[in-house]
C-alpha cells in the first residue's frame, strides 16, 4: 500500500512543481507548412485574360456593331471627336480609319443640306413717292406735349420680362437695399464662380445669376442633364459689336483682356483660330470677321460654315460663309452650325450634331435682344457639355429669331464685370488667347 502512494506522489509532483512556479521547458511546437498552390498563378493569369477578353468584346461591340444603340453611342463619341481639332486623335486612334470616315461622310452631308439656308431681309417698306401719305398742314400744332410719365416699377418689369415677379418681390423683402438707388439702378450680381446665384428665377424657372439695369443685362443660369451653363440676355442690341484682339494676326488675348480693352462689360469667344494640336497662340483667325467695320481673315469655303452679321440698324442675319457681304455689316464671324434661322430651327435629330461639348452661342431675339449662350463642358461631376439641339432649344425658349453655334470647347468661356462665370474646360486656366470676342456694353 506504501509503494502505491508513493508512486501517486511521483506522478503529481512535476505538476505541484508547476504551479509553485517552477519554470519547465515545453517541446518547441513544429510550424505548420504553407501549403503551397501550384495553381494560383495560373488563377492569376486566367483573371487577367478573361479581363482582356471581356475589354476586347465590348471594344468590338463598340467599333463595329449594328446595334442601334450602338451605333448611336459611336457616332456621339466620333462626333465629339472630330468637334474639336485637338481631340481628333481620339477617334482616329482607337476606331478603324474607314469607320471614322463614313462618320466624317455623314457630317459632310449634313452640312451640304445646311448650305442655301439663309436669313432673308425684309423689303423696303417705304411706298412710292405718287403713293406717299398727304399730310394737312392745318392738322399740324407747335402746342408742346406732356410726356407720359411711366411707373419705374412697371418699366422694370416689361424690360426684364422673363422675371417670375413673386421671386423677384420676395427678393426685394428679404433684400431692401436694392431699391436704394431706384429701380432705374438696380444692380444685383451672383454669378461668379463661387457665388451660389440668387433666389430671383424667370417664368421658364431658370435661376437668375445677375441684373444689371444701368447695362440692361441679365444672366440666368441654364442646366440639364450633364450640363451647366450661363445665359446672357442683353436687352439693347446697339451695345453688341465685335472686338479684335490688340495683336490679331500674331497673337491673340483672353476674353477678359478683350472686354476690358474695349471698355465693355461682357463678353464670349467668336471665331476659331488656327490651333495645331492644341498649341495655337490665337493670333491666325479660321474663318473671316468683321470687328467694328475692320475685315479680319478669309471666308469659308466649305460648305455648312455660316456667317452671323450684325448690320447698322442692330439687326442681326445668318447667311452662307461665301456669300457677299453687305454694305450695311459692321460686326461678324463665321463659324458652324447654324442653329435658328428665320425662327426656325435648322438643327436636330440624333445624327445632327449631337456631341456633348463645351458650347457657346450667339443670337437675336423676335424683339431684338441679344442672346449670349455658354455651356461648360469636359467637367466630370460638373458638365459634360451639350449637343448644339440642346443650346437651340435653350436659345428658342427664348423667342430667339436667328441663333449660331460660335467657336466652343476650350474656348467656350464668359466673363462679366471683371470675372469669369463659366469655368473653361481646361480647368488650369480662365481662358484660352483668342483672336476676337463678342463685346456687349458701354459702346458708343
Amino acid at each position: 500500500m506504501d509503494d502505491y502512494l508513493s508512486d501517486i506522489e511521483e506522478y503529481q509532483q512535476p505538476y505541484e512543481d508547476y504551479d509553485q512556479g517552477e519554470d519547465y521547458e515545453e517541446e518547441p511546437k513544429k510550424k505548420k507548412k504553407k501549403r503551397k498552390r501550384p495553381y494560383r498563378k495560373m488563377r492569376i493569369a486566367a483573371i487577367l485574360l478573361s479581363i482582356i477578353l471581356f475589354c476586347e468584346s465590348v471594344y468590338c461591340v463598340f467599333a463595329f456593331s449594328d446595334i442601334p444603340f450602338c451605333v448611336d453611342l459611336r457616332n456621339m463619341y466620333i462626333d465629339t471627336a472630330l468637334d474639336t481639332m485637338s481631340s481628333r486623335w481620339l477617334a482616329d486612334y482607337f476606331l478603324p480609319e474607314y469607320i471614322v470616315a463614313e462618320r466624317e461622310q455623314v457630317k459632310d452631308s449634313l452640312k451640304l443640306d445646311h448650305y442655301g439656308h439663309n436669313s432673308k431681309r425684309p423689303e423696303p417698306t417705304q411706298p412710292p413717292a405718287d403713293q406717299q401719305v398727304q399730310v394737312d398742314s392745318s392738322e399740324l400744332t407747335n402746342e408742346p406735349t406732356e410726356p407720359v410719365e411711366e411707373d419705374p416699377r412697371e418699366a422694370f418689369y416689361e424690360l426684364f420680362w422673363e422675371l417670375n415677379r413673386t421671386s423677384f418681390e420676395s427678393y426685394l423683402d428679404e433684400h431692401p437695399e436694392t431699391l436704394d438707388n431706384g429701380w432705374e439702378n438696380i444692380y444685383i450680381n451672383e454669378a461668379g464662380l463661387l457665388d451660389r446665384g440668387t433666389s430671383i428665377y424667370t417664368s421658364m424657372g431658370e435661376q437668375v445669376l445677375a441684373i444689371d439695369v444701368p447695362n440692361k443685362l441679365l444672366l440666368v443660369r441654364v442646366q440639364g442633364s450633364g450640363y451647366l451653363g450661363v445665359l446672357a440676355i442683353g436687352k439693347d442690341p446697339a451695345q453688341l459689336r465685335c472686338e479684335a484682339s490688340e495683336g490679331i494676326g500674331s497673337y491673340g488675348q483672353k476674353v477678359a483682356d478683350i472686354v476690358n480693352n474695349s471698355g465693355g462689360v461682357i463678353g464670349m469667344s467668336a471665331n476659331g483660330f488656327y490651333d495645331p494640336n492644341g498649341g495655337g497662340n490665337g493670333g491666325t483667325i479660321a474663318g473671316f470677321a468683321i470687328c467694328e467695320g475692320q475685315e479680319y481673315g478669309y471666308h469659308y469655303e466649305t460648305y455648312g460654315y455660316k456667317r452671323i452679321e450684325l448690320t447698322k440698324d442692330n439687326q442681326m442675319y445668318i447667311i452662307d460663309s461665301n456669300q457677299d457681304v453687305a454694305d450695311d455689316v459692321t460686326d461678324a464671324c463665321e463659324f458652324e452650325p447654324a442653329l435658328i434661322i428665320d425662327g426656325e430651327f435648322t438643327v436636330g435629330g440624333w445624327y445632327d450634331w449631337n456631341a456633348n461639348n463645351p458650347r457657346a452661342c450667339l443670337g437675336q431675339s423676335e424683339t431684338g435682344e441679344i442672346l449670349m449662350l455658354v455651356i461648360e463642358g469636359r467637367q466630370i461631376g460638373r458638365s459634360i457639355g451639350t449637343d448644339v439641339e440642346t443650346c437651340a432649344y435653350i436659345m428658342k425658349r427664348h423667342k430667339a429669331y436667328n441663333a449660331m453655334n460660335l467657336d466652343g470647347g476650350t474656348s467656350a468661356v464668359m466673363y462679366y464685370n471683371g470675372e469669369y462665370v463659366t469655368q473653361c474646360s481646361n480647368t488650369n486656366i480662365d481662358s484660352r488667347f483668342l483672336p476676337n470676342a463678342w463685346v456687349y456694353g458701354n459702346y458708343e
